[in-house]
């Protein structure tokens, strides 16, 4: 009897998960366009991959590559891509597996990012400047060995986020109807602004509404949870040293950071742009995002007015 009361209890609670998931799915709706400009598809390896393009196609190219988490797309650039546009041709895509692009229920690998950067920017540019945000940026650091690029910009780049491999949780995140469950709240407007405000913002009066909206439906459309299955789990983190890398290139690279960023902090970054021998300009009051808290002073420093004043804000002392 008992066995048959828990079966049932089983049984109640996953029917209960899988209307709640649905529901929620219908709430979500179609996810709206990132960025104001061109849209158009990159057909890669069984992907359509979706990107916004604006700019003058005369002026240099300049790719944006967003960052990884749970509910990541190209808006990540809606501060900075119009006035980029003005002086660039510049491109941004959502990476396979978010946004507007397809997400397949791939298991997802570092190496898989790593050659999409490769194979997206050699096909868009000849000589691009790269822009990366955060984990993309050891992506873009390892693709940069074999493209030709004018500058390589990478912001709070790192390649450990999560220690350990931890396939049980990419499993529990596939799940079809319990995976979707943890996902939702996962993708929740709570968690959402719970983790930027944990680590994304200095300032979480920055993060408005809009931003959480966007976020929130991004993170309810279908297929939404198996990227971030992987990158939650640690399978999207590659094995390797950015210091050694970004050392051997041949190319410009400048490191931005926030100054209040904790993950990873500034003198991290710090110590990997004196290792790699690469300029390091830091943004005060800012976090993960100082393109979005502070896209004024990143514009100067992708526009290369900066170098001579490598701290940007108020003093750290």
């Amino acid at each position: 009897m008992k066995l048959r009361t828990l079966v049932g209890a089983t049984f109640g609670a996953v029917g209960a998960a899988a209307v709640t998931n649905r529901a929620i799915g219908r709430r979500a709706g179609e996810l709206g366009p990132p960025l104001r400009g061109a849209s158009g598809t990159y057909r890669w390896r069984g992907f359509d991959v979706a990107y916004t393009e604006a700019g003058d196609p005369e002026d240099p190219d300049l790719v944006l590559l967003h960052g990884i988490n749970a509910v990541a797309t190209s808006h990540e650039w809606r501060h900075v891509f119009e006035e980029l546009a003005r002086d660039y041709h510049v491109v941004a895509p959502d990476l396979p597996g978010f946004g507007l692009s397809d997400r397949p229920p791939l298991t997802y690998s570092a190496s898989l990012y790593t050659t999409f950067v490769r194979d997206f920017v050699t096909d868009v540019s000849d000589e691009a400047v790269l822009v990366a945000s955060s984990l993309t940026g050891a992506y873009a650091a390892d693709a940069a060995r074999d493209l030709n690029l004018s500058r390589l910009v990478l912001i709070c780049p790192t390649a450990d986020t999560v220690p350990g491999r931890r396939v049980w949780l990419r499993s529990l995140l596939r799940a079809p109807v319990v995976g979707q469950a943890v996902f939702n709240a996962i993708g929740s407007e709570r968690s959402i602004r719970y983790f930027h405000d944990d680590h994304g913002y200095h300032d979480a009066s920055n993060l408005d509404d809009e931003t959480v909206e966007y976020e929130w439906q991004t993170a309810h459309q279908p297929g939404a949870r198996f990227a971030p299955a992987s990158f939650v789990s640690g399978h999207l983190d590659p094995d390797v040293d950015l210091g050694d890398l970004l050392g051997d290139l041949d190319v410009p690279v400048t490191l931005i950071w926030g100054r209040e960023n904790d993950m990873p902090s500034l003198s991290a970054g710090r110590d990997l742009a004196t290792v790699a021998d690469v300029e390091l300009v830091s943004i005060g009051e800012s976090a993960l995002l100082p393109h979005v808290e502070h896209p004024t002073e990143f514009l100067r420093v992708v526009r290369g007015e900066a170098t001579e004043h490598p701290e940007i804000g108020e003093s750290d002392e």
